[in-house]
């Protein structure tokens, strides 16, 4: 196994390949350091905690990748890795506008200060999760698998601009936020993107909310949903593995009228995994109807 490498002011664990590009940005804006052969202190920890891992940070710094912009994968060379690290940290093009702190031409010490003052902003974003407060009282988290979530399209959404909406879905569970790419001009957009939680061993709901994206103000709220993941993960340990039994029904969420449910969520095992189709109409907005796809992944896949 290769040498392993945080950046302690992002807040993230990061591989050989991209710890050379982190290390070239200063570290006014990504401070490298070994996971192994350098001493953590208190303040790393907690902040690497605070944090939560890749998932939660990438849910902030990748809020908004454009479509024409594909993250980096292992083999790509090494400047389509510095244009997306550089991109991503030091020119902040994916965060959410109100996170950004922008200026011209900066010297070394100026762009520490806007650094310094961006993790903190980061930081409260993350904080200001009230249902993850409590998550690391006794250290780290236990996870009992992945959920994967792909979000498939909405229908009928609320307008909020002058005549339509910029749709984005958040969804939140336990320290992960997790954001949707945002469909411009459309209230029936088409996402089919897949997004991926760890569930911890105290779970609650999926908190989910529609937003509407604005530049210059902030984000209006187009509806939300708690989704209730346990009917699934109820019925995947039950059974077990998956692969062992041929395309069935194995559980459902059924319809009542204190959750979002259009119709009995029905959880199957297809192809060997564990999947719950979810139409889900959106509460306390004027309208608006979300279709959702959820599959149990264990921990040992």
């Amino acid at each position: 196994m290769g040498l392993v490498f945080r950046s302690t002011n992002i807040g993230v664990f990061i591989c050989l390949k991209c710890c050379g590009v982190h290390r070239s940005l200063g570290t006014h804006i990504s401070k490298v350091l070994s996971v192994t052969l350098d001493e953590w202190s208190e303040e790393e920890v907690d902040s690497m905690i605070e944090i939560g891992g890749n998932a939660s940070a990438n849910s902030i710094y990748e809020a908004f990748v454009p479509d024409t912009c594909s993250k980096p994968g292992p083999d790509v060379s090494h400047d389509q890795r510095m244009r997306f690290i550089k991109a991503k940290y030091e020119l902040q093009e994916f965060l959410k506008p109100s996170l950004r702190i922008k200026s011209g031409k900066r010297s070394t010490k100026s762009s520490a200060f806007l650094t310094s003052s961006l993790s903190r902003k980061i930081m409260d974003s993350f904080k200001s999760n009230s249902s993850s407060q409590k998550m690391f009282q006794e250290g780290m988290v236990e996870f009992i698998g992945l959920l994967k979530v792909t979000v498939k399209k909405g229908t009928n959404l609320a307008i909020r601009d002058l005549m339509s909406s910029d749709p984005y879905v958040d969804l939140n569970l336990g320290k992960q936020t997790l954001q949707t790419t945002v469909v411009n001009s459309n209230l029936n957009p088409v996402w089919n993107q897949e997004l991926m939680l760890s569930v911890p061993e105290s779970y609650g709901p999926v908190k989910l909310q529609v937003y509407d994206y604005d530049t210059f103000s902030a984000d209006d709220i187009m509806g939300e949903a708690d989704i209730d993941i346990q009917p699934l993960i109820t019925s995947a340990m039950a059974f077990g593995d998956p692969e062992m039994f041929g395309d069935m029904q194995i559980g459902k969420w059924l319809k009542s009228h204190d959750n979002p449910l259009i119709d009995d969520s029905i959880i199957n095992i297809v192809d060997g995994k564990v999947k719950q189709e979810v139409q889900i109409k959106l509460q306390n907005v004027e309208c608006g109807e979300l279709e959702l796809e959820m599959e149990w992944l264990p921990l040992d896949q």
